[in-house]
């Protein structure tokens, strides 16, 4: 299992990382998702067929992208 910390900017509220969470958790092989809106930062335990690049997909789409 592979976990990773995206940040991600744009949260700024309770919505925003509940929208993240569902959108994440719904993806084949993401196994547990936790967004902190204090931090602004997501963590993805995952295996494949997800990948980080799938997932930063997934957050642009869904217009919260992740920056480094």
């Amino acid at each position: 299992m592979t976990t990773k910390e995206f940040n991600v900017p744009s949260i700024h509220c309770k919505h925003c990382v509940h929208t993240i969470e569902m959108e994440l958790a719904d993806m084949d092989g993401v196994k547990s998702v936790k967004g902190d809106l204090d931090s602004k930062k997501v963590v993805v335990e995952f295996d494949q067929p997800a990948t980080v690049e799938s997932i930063t997909d997934t957050l642009k789409e869904i217009n919260y992208p992740p920056e480094d």
